[in-house]
């Protein structure tokens, strides 16, 4: 068992997101997380170095690299259905950590300090950046969806976007106004 830690990883690619929407294109937790990834190191540049906040780009993207890893274990559990009800999200959370202490376990204990911290995010200015890092993940797979003429997330769109409008976070309204425009354009007008 010690030594599969980075096999496991590697089968992020084979846990579909979204999976009672129809797809474009389909979207694996892997691809996600590694967008999640890039998205909250700018937030967290953002944060220190427009708005002068202390957090750490680097710290942030690795937390955010790993931040579905425990989907390896239980899939991707639609959002639906996690957040039915208080009861189910807290089930749900315990399932999550299960599943990360399990991954832990997988690499010898010489790295299991390492892995821990972003396996199971403790930092809570960390775990903001990526929750927002997350949101705006979501919301560039609806803009390309509907971009592509799905209209099937045509609702998830909308609920995203108003969450994504309503942040407290001035790093998150500094992404959605100077960057989000540029995911409705073509590859034509992104080179111009």
């Amino acid at each position: 068992m010690k030594g599969n830690f980075f096999a496991m990883i590697s089968r992020m690619r084979n846990i579909r997101r979204w999976c009672l929407m129809r797809n474009s294109y389909d979207e694996n937790i892997q691809e996600h997380s590694h967008m999640t990834a890039v998205l909250a190191h700018a937030l967290a540049v953002i944060r220190r170095d427009v708005f002068g906040g202390s957090a750490d780009p680097d710290k942030c993207a690795s937390v955010a690299l790993f931040h579905d890893a425990s989907e390896i274990i239980t899939g991707d559990l639609p959002t639906p259905v996690k957040y039915l009800n208080p009861e189910i999200t807290g089930s749900y959370k315990a399932v999550e950590r299960a599943a990360e202490a399990k991954l832990l376990e997988m690499l010898p204990e010489e790295l299991q300090g390492a892995y821990k911290p972003v396996l199971s995010c403790e930092d809570p200015e960390v775990e903001i950046i990526v929750k927002a890092a997350d949101k705006i993940s979501a919301y560039i797979k609806c803009v390309e969806e509907l971009k592509a003429g799905n209209g099937e997330f045509r609702s998830a769109e909308a609920q995203i976007r108003s969450a994504l409008e309503n942040s407290p976070l001035p790093e998150v309204k500094y992404f959605m106004e100077h960057f989000m425009p540029a995911f409705g354009m073509t590859l034509d007008e992104l080179t111009k």
